[in-house]
């Protein structure tokens, strides 16, 4: 397995300082928060996406996502929401990195003709990301919260620019399980996010095994080889304790967690 971290957890934290953690903790890639408060963002200029491109590649951690803010679901006219998609997948193809994120965005619960919305834009936005290298991850979140609502848009996409980002908070939330989710979100993941809380009432994050997210069982259903991502949302709880006095507890734990499956071992065979 691959481990990543958000930079969610990093709010305005320079690049340099981001690699430099990503290397000293053994993390093998980011995931960038592509936001107007962040180093990195669509209106980033061709200077400083170089830039950030030489300081990843010399500290050999990669660039997993571009994790944008654009929902597919919501409301409104296809123009805006596709010009925003269009920007976060040329910005990701300017980094090197595979994915962009979007999220549904469509209310809870989700209303009528929201799937209709998503699926359009989804199928207009795919082919495009995939010339560009780069594939379009419709996150498990708000309206669309669980692998089965995601799969179910993703089902009439139908392709391969188009794909699921698991969110393991927001599938326990909807009340469904691990194994239903991997299921559900079978040949259209691309990753997934993993965080700790310490109920479904207080969503402060927590160290990694230190909540009651079911984190071994989702960990036990990915797939071999894949990206475990840890989204750690200090940007929205800054009281939070700071992430990096938490990074190489937390990629031991989850490698503790892939090793339990043996599928380390397997792999190294």
């Amino acid at each position: 397995m691959k481990y990543a971290f958000s930079t969610l957890g990093l709010p305005g934290t320079p690049l340099t300082r981001t690699v430099a953690l990503a290397a000293t903790h053994g993390y093998d890639g980011v995931e960038l928060r592509a936001h107007p408060e962040e180093p990195l963002h669509p209106g980033s200029t061709s200077g400083d996406r170089a830039a950030a491109v030489r300081a990843f590649a010399a500290a050999g951690v990669g660039i997993l996502t571009v994790a944008g803010y654009a929902r597919v679901a919501a409301e409104g006219p296809d123009g805006p929401v596709l010009d925003e998609v269009r920007a976060l997948t040329e910005l990701a193809a300017d980094l090197g990195a595979p994915y962009v994120r979007v999220f549904p965005g469509a209310g809870d619960p989700a209303r009528a003709g929201a799937d209709a919305l998503a699926v359009r834009r989804l199928a207009a936005a795919a082919p495009i990301a995939r010339r560009a290298g780069v594939r379009i991850l419709l996150e498990t979140h708000d309206s669309h919260r669980t692998g089965a609502a995601v799969a179910r848009v993703l089902d009439r996409v139908g392709h391969p620019g188009a794909g699921a980002l698991w969110d393991v908070l927001h599938t326990w939330l909807g009340g469904e399980s691990p194994r239903r989710s991997s299921r559900e979100l079978s040949g259209h993941l691309g990753y997934i996010q993993v965080k700790d809380v310490a109920s479904a009432q207080d969503l402060t994050p927590l160290g990694l095994g230190r909540g009651t997210l079911p984190l071994a069982e989702a960990v036990a259903v990915a797939p071999p080889g894949g990206w475990l991502c840890w989204e750690y949302e200090r940007r929205w709880y800054p009281a939070a304790e700071d992430l990096p006095g938490l990074l190489t507890a937390g990629r031991a734990y989850l490698a503790g967690l892939v090793r339990a499956t043996g599928r380390e071992a397997r792999h190294a065979e």
